[in-house]
């Protein structure tokens, strides 16, 4: 069977998209050659890898747990079940983060819960000159997120594991960013899409979805220097509670910060 026919068949049963994004995978091509190639006939062994492909994602495994790989801000990162997927929202966090870290000057930087790295090696290419530690209580996702900083060749970054602050000591920084877990638990859409086959423990936490914030809104005021930046991504309906445990914590400048569809999506303080 050649490309197109290939390709008409599996967008009957999957999105146009991730159709082409599986058979281009196992091809080992970008989706443009496919496009140049209609006509090529594919070999019975990558076609067999195709449909295996198919097949999971008609079950509903996500496109970039079956191809490995995550687009996120300008890297193209290595994700698996160990490791939530990069959402395109959270780049919101990183441009934040970017527009309060000077260029060409050092700066101490955190990001708790790094799963995949994304946060953490965004800020770090963009970055050169700070130096970034990335946590996560997970021990494969920060093999992980090592393996993206090598495969980027980000060297300023370094992964540590532990829960949040704990593997920080008494260390400060100039800014602590972090996309914690922040859907209830129970929330109807953990079972449904791709938060089916994501770890459960980087999406929900606690019966509001606000356990891990609080965590972290009431201990880094211990870790930051004067002045110092915290950002949090959350949910759409949390701003208002955000804020609140913010205020409430001392911190001063509380903003909340919409994502492209107009939902609250990172609020961030700072220290005196």
């Amino acid at each position: 069977m050649n490309v197109a026919d290939l390709l008409a068949r599996a967008r009957g049963q999957v999105d146009g998209v991730d159709a082409d994004t599986l058979l281009a995978h196992a091809l080992g091509k970008d989706r443009s050659w496919l496009f140049a190639h209609a006509k090529d006939v594919v070999p019975a062994e990558l076609m067999a890898s195709f449909e295996s492909m198919l097949q999971r994602r008609i079950a509903g495994e996500p496109v970039a747990y079956l191809t490995g790989r995550h687009g996120f801000w300008t890297l193209d990162l290595e994700v698996g079940p160990a490791t939530l997927i990069p959402r395109p929202e959270t780049e919101l966090l990183v441009e934040l983060a970017l527009a309060r870290i000077p260029e060409r000057q050092p700066a101490h930087i955190a990001d708790l819960g790094t799963g995949s790295g994304a946060i953490a090696l965004a800020i770090a290419s963009e970055r050169p000159q700070a130096r970034v530690i990335a946590t996560d209580v997970s021990t494969a996702a920060l093999e992980v997120a090592r393996r993206n900083a090598v495969h980027q060749e980000i060297a300023n970054v370094e992964f540590r594991c532990g829960d949040w602050f704990a593997p920080l000591q008494s260390e400060t920084f100039d800014i602590i960013a972090s996309n914690p877990p922040y859907i209830a638990e129970g929330d109807p859409h953990l079972d449904k899409g791709d938060l089916r086959f994501e770890p459960a423990m980087a999406l929900s936490c606690g019966p509001d979805g606000l356990n891990a914030i609080r965590t972290i809104v009431g201990h880094a005021g211990a870790h930051l220097d004067a002045g110092g930046w915290l950002l949090l991504e959350h949910g759409w309906d949390q701003g208002d509670a955000v804020r609140g445990m913010l205020a409430d914590a001392g911190f001063i400048d509380v903003e909340t910060v919409r994502d492209l569809e107009g939902r609250d999506r990172v609020t961030l303080a700072h220290r005196l």
